[in-house]
């Protein structure tokens, strides 16, 4: 599992990041403060935690995604294209 981890938490950030900035535009029209703009935020932070986690323990990917990775090619190329 070397690369769930690094997988979580720059998901992890990103959603953190989505719904900050999301809400501090939002905070123009409906006058949010920028500490709670914060607080508020860490609510789909913490769903994208559970939800990758849950994904690392489901799926036998390595990654915090539920989506297959690609199967490694097994044999090499034929034909023209593979010179």
């Amino acid at each position: 599992m070397p690369r769930f981890l690094p997988d979580l938490a720059e998901r992890t950030a990103a959603t953190y990041l989505e719904a900050f900035l999301g809400l501090l535009l939002a905070g123009t029209v409906t006058d949010l403060s920028t500490a709670k703009a914060a607080a508020v935020s860490a609510l789909p932070t913490a769903l994208a935690i559970v939800k990758g986690t849950l994904s690392g323990i489901l799926s036998r990917t390595g990654t915090a995604s539920l989506l297959p990775t690609p199967k490694a090619r097994t044999t090499p190329p034929t034909g023209p294209a593979a010179s």
